[in-house]
């Protein structure tokens, strides 16, 4: 069958520390009067499988579509890495979709977790490793993140501040604005701070180490579980803020799991798509349609995610001024 731009349904994730504004700023149908911290926009993990939302392949889930074409959709470069299929098994049976993104809402503080490294995971014998960035869509005046330690912890003073609860005293916060990429790689203790909507692109894994929740209990009153001896086996307590650099423009992330660049287009402006690699389009403002001779016409708006196949052609026209990422493997 012929290619075309394949837009998400993303799944919506409950969490303690959601609220709605996905709704608010987005318009995603988000179940009412719920909690929702996540949109898995792109997933394809048993945690969460997001569907196809438009075409011939409406209604499948995509790590399902992306494996029964996975020469069109992932393309020969696609195909080449092994986080994606090895080049003696070309239709990848099995394989998870190579990348996870999100929509985070962030209306309290999220706890200060870590995930690990390929070598922590072999290490512990279970997880699956986790690099993630963080591009900052809507910051409240005085926003931060937690973005590693502070210089000279080590695992014996962080150990006990966990024990005697001051942990955050420990933790790297930093300020941001919109319209800022931060790069998180495995190993980096974090979180995201009160007041932050952000786009999280991510390797396929929901491997995650709680070692700090603020003190807070969920709606029933208990706290939840925390993994503090699985998170100092992981924390890489050299990795502070002045390590994790801050981009804005052009290309956010290079590295060897994903790439990320950042576009901009005035109304009425054009992009063309050319064949031969597979990209992941978010558009955090904007709209407009995509166009090709080969397929219907593919309208998008603020808060779309769309996979673009290896195999199609067309353009992108912009109806309006429009901001956008585009994730490649």
């Amino acid at each position: 069958m012929e290619m075309y731009p394949l837009k998400s349904v993303p799944v919506f994730k409950s969490r303690i520390w959601g609220g709605q504004r996905l709704r608010e700023v987005f318009g995603k149908d988000l179940p009412v009067g719920e909690k929702i911290g996540e949109s898995w926009e792109i997933a394809d993990l048993p945690e969460g499988k997001s569907t196809i939302g438009n075409g011939p392949l409406q209604g499948q889930t995509l790590g399902d579509v992306v494996r029964q074409h996975a020469d069109e959709i992932m393309g020969s470069k696609g195909l080449s890495r092994g986080s994606v299929s090895q080049a003696s098994c070309p239709r990848f049976e099995g394989r998870q979709f190579p990348l996870l993104i999100k929509f985070l809402d962030a209306q309290d503080v999220l706890s200060v977790q870590v995930h690990p490294d390929a070598e922590t995971c072999r290490r512990m014998g279970r997880g699956d490793p986790k690099t993630e960035c963080w591009y900052v869509i809507a910051a409240e005046p005085g926003a931060v993140i937690y973005k590693g330690l502070k210089a000279g912890v080590t695992r014996e003073q962080f150990a006990e501040a966990v024990r005697e609860g001051t942990t955050a005293d420990l933790l790297a916060a930093v300020s941001v604005s919109p319209g800022e990429c931060h790069f998180i790689p495995a190993g980096t203790a974090h979180a995201i701070g009160t007041g932050l909507l952000i786009a999280e692109v991510q390797t396929p894994s929901d491997t995650t180490y709680r070692v700090f929740d603020w003190n807070r209990v969920d709606d029933s009153g208990k706290p939840r579980q925390l993994h503090i001896e699985e998170a100092l086996e992981s924390i890489h307590f050299e990795v502070t803020p002045d390590r994790l650099p801050v981009t804005t423009v052009g290309r956010l992330v290079d590295c060897e799991y994903f790439k990320v660049d950042k576009g901009h287009r005035a109304e009425a402006g054009e992009v063309f798509l050319a064949r031969g690699e597979m990209r992941v389009l978010i558009f955090t403002t904007g709209g407009g349609t995509i166009l090709s001779k080969q397929a219907e016409p593919v309208a998008f708006g603020a808060g779309d995610c769309l996979v673009i196949p290896a195999a199609f052609e067309g353009a992108i026209r912009f109806a309006r001024d429009t901001e956008y990422l585009i994730v490649t493997v």
